[in-house]
């Protein structure tokens, strides 16, 4: 996820030693001798007349070209303005935060037909079946994982995986938002679910790694009795949080078998809820989050913006209008001191 983080921009340079070379021309001025040229003068048999007309005196000279203030100008900030462009200006603009997943989070849900049994209310107090309460609160739980890797896997009487592991939690919370009851079969198959998870955990780079199972029935023939797979997580560091969803009171199939769900917590260093309401819901997810002690890694990240090209235009700008500027023959002449 990206956000915007409240720092100034700024204006930088890549190579401000550049900026050195600014009094270069001053120091070639200063040390290197001016340019000479010898050019034929135009000779006339009547100058001894010409000087006695006049009042002058002829002497032995140069002519000297000189720049007025206008040429200097075009100059002075033309070099300005290239050594601008070299030293290379940047646009560095606010910096864009991004949370790193630390952790793999992987959301084992319960769609066996029990799910729709309406038993839960919610917030506004009209009654809901079980997966809709669920749904609901898990919406909020997701939203609070910023920094967490989340995956989805779907059982019922059979187990398969929604959404592999992701940062992405708008896509998580569509996706379970889409879920119905039945989709994955009638039945409920706890351990097949576990030993899904534990193949996708497989899959994962990060040391931490947990599982949440949200069941409101006991398990109905999984290939891998829950206990089995519970075992089989610990020992690859997986831990493994179960919740109890419904009526712990009910019979048959969508019996509660709150000992096996302890059991498998207990065995990961999990935790164990049972929660028959919307409210106690909420509060395991509460519980849930109150575990979560881990820092979240930020990486952050400057968008530059390259500037050389506006003072290196300005450079070129002020080159053409220069030389244009010479082919006129006031311009010239101003520029001009004679003997």
């Amino acid at each position: 996820m990206d956000t915007r983080a409240g720092a100034g921009v700024m204006i930088v340079l890549a190579a401000p030693w550049l900026l050195w070379a600014l009094p270069l021309p001053l120091l070639v001025w200063w040390l290197v001798p001016p340019h000479r040229e010898r050019r034929a003068a135009v000779q006339a048999p009547f100058v001894d007349r010409l000087a006695e007309v006049t009042g002058l005196t002829p002497g032995v000279g140069a002519t000297v070209s000189r720049r007025g203030r206008v040429q200097w100008s075009l100059l002075v900030v033309s070099w300005a303005l290239l050594v601008l462009a070299l030293a290379r200006p940047r646009f560095i603009e606010e910096p864009i935060t991004r949370a790193v997943p630390t952790r793999d989070l992987l959301l084992a849900v319960d769609l066996s037909g029990s799910m729709e049994t309406a038993d839960f209310t919610d917030a506004s107090g009209t009654t809901i079946d079980r997966l809709t309460a669920v749904k609901q609160v898990l919406d909020g739980f997701l939203s609070r994982r910023e920094g967490d890797r989340v995956g989805l896997i779907f059982f019922g009487s059979a187990a398969f995986i929604q959404a592999p592991f992701t940062d992405d939690l708008d896509v998580c919370r569509l996706l379970l938002d889409e879920a119905q009851v039945r989709m994955a079969g009638p039945r409920t198959v706890v351990g097949d679910a576990v030993g899904l998870a534990i193949t996708v955990f497989e899959q994962s780079d990060l040391e931490e790694r947990v599982l949440i199972v949200l069941t409101d029935g006991n398990d109905t023939g999984s290939r891998m009795p829950p206990e089995r797979a519970a075992a089989v997580a610990a020992d690859r560091g997986i831990v493994v949080h179960t919740v109890a969803v419904g009526d712990p009171g009910a019979a048959g199939e969508e019996q509660l078998d709150l000992d096996v769900l302890a059991a498998m917590a207990h065995a990961t260093g999990g935790v164990f809820a049972s929660a028959d309401d919307r409210d106690e819901l909420e509060g395991v997810y509460a519980q849930l989050d109150a575990l979560d002690t881990r820092e979240v890694q930020v990486v952050s990240h400057r968008p530059q913006r390259e500037l050389f090209a506006w003072p290196l235009a300005g450079f070129l700008v002020l080159t053409m209008l220069g030389l244009a500027a010479l082919q006129l023959p006031g311009f010239r002449r101003a520029g001009r001191i004679g003997p």
